[in-house]
């Protein structure tokens, strides 16, 4: 059994951060994001090789993951000559399989349990079945209704309060045969949501859905991402092969000087220095081989690899891409983001 991920996006809703790093890859807690969806696969045995369905940057992507004999499952790349929306990208890369294939959007974290759905489309030998997860605001998504017995009924993007029939909404999950993948043109961008998934309702063909009431989150925005590591370090998301639950973890290969002082629940990678008088607040995570200075502050932050916090800095719930640095006495408040390499100089204000 084959899995594709939908690794192609140019992640622009988390840019700057995406423009040297590819959505699918930037870290989580120090790990590429793709691992947690290659975890999650590695669970259901049947599955022998992830197809990663790329566009963009996708050389980055290979080099962090070669033939996949690292992470214990066969990898192979599909490059698509251009963006070819969810569906397309889906026929591009599975049109030579012949078996079931499941089927992963490249922004979705969550803890389903693959196996029970693969075994609700095969019970109700279905040519296609949908993971959906109830949300607490409708309109902000497309719904997806379903009839008693669990088939799709119909989409509804973005409904009005009025249109409001059901919470559940697209998972970005699936479980196809790929006999249904000729009704999807080739070489044409062509959508899962808007075109695909409704020719099977319109045909009347066996389309069911799974709910799924546990964990998922989208983590393409920066206000998602950051979500994702307060889930994580809340115990709302346990990880495999992820250290920071409960209070946090503190890398043995750190170095906090005394004077300093560590608030968890946080997450300090490997050689990060934390110099006497700096305050590492809870929901900070700091990546490896950053320096946070004497007296800085650092408060719900994210920083990624080798960045440095300035003398007397303070950083609140910001996002910060590799090799940052941040002037003495700057002020980075909530919501800043700032891509690979930014400089803010001494004093400064953002």
């Amino acid at each position: 059994m084959k899995a594709i991920l939908l690794a192609g996006g140019k992640g622009t809703r988390l840019r700057p951060l995406t423009i040297h790093t590819p959505k699918p890859i930037v870290p989580i807690f120090g790990r590429p994001f793709l691992d947690y969806q290659i975890d999650l696969l590695k669970q259901v045995p049947e599955i022998d090789e992830v197809i990663l369905s790329l566009n963009y940057q996708p050389r980055r992507i290979e080099e962090s993951y070669g033939d996949g004999s690292e992470h214990g499952l066969k990898i192979r790349y599909v490059v698509e000559p251009i963006p070819l929306g969810t569906a397309g990208a889906v026929r591009y890369a599975g049109d030579s399989l012949r078996d079931t294939v499941v089927v992963f959007n490249g922004d979705v974290l969550t803890l389903v349990d693959l196996a029970a759905v693969i075994r609700l489309h095969r019970e109700r030998r279905a040519l296609a079945t949908i993971v959906l997860t109830p949300v607490e605001n409708p309109t902000a998504y497309g719904l997806v209704e379903t009839d008693p017995d669990g088939r799709v009924r119909r989409f509804l993007e973005k409904p009005s309060p009025d249109e409001i029939t059901c919470d559940t909404i697209n998972a970005g999950i699936y479980v196809l045969e790929p006999r249904t993948f000729d009704r999807i043109p080739t070489e044409t961008a062509w959508s899962i949501e808007r075109s695909f998934f409704p020719s099977l309702i319109e045909r009347g063909e066996t389309f069911v859905a799974h709910v799924y009431r546990g964990y998922w989150i989208d983590i393409g925005t920066p206000e998602k991402y950051l979500q994702v590591h307060r889930d994580v370090l809340d115990g709302r998301f346990s990880a495999p092969n992820t250290p920071a639950v409960g209070h946090g973890w503190l890398s043995p290969d750190a170095r906090v000087e005394p004077d300093a002082r560590v608030d968890g629940p946080c997450f300090i990678d490997e050689g990060v220095v934390v110099k006497a008088g700096a305050h590492i607040g809870p929901y900070s995570v700091v990546g490896r081989h950053s320096h946070v200075e004497e007296q800085a502050h650092v408060a719900g932050a994210i920083l990624w690899p080798n960045c440095r916090v300035g003398r007397e800095a303070s950083l609140g719930g910001a996002i910060l891409g590799r090799h940052c640095h941040v002037g003495r006495n700057a002020t980075i408040r909530d919501g800043v983001v700032l891509g690979d390499k930014s400089a803010v100089t001494d004093y400064s204000r953002l």
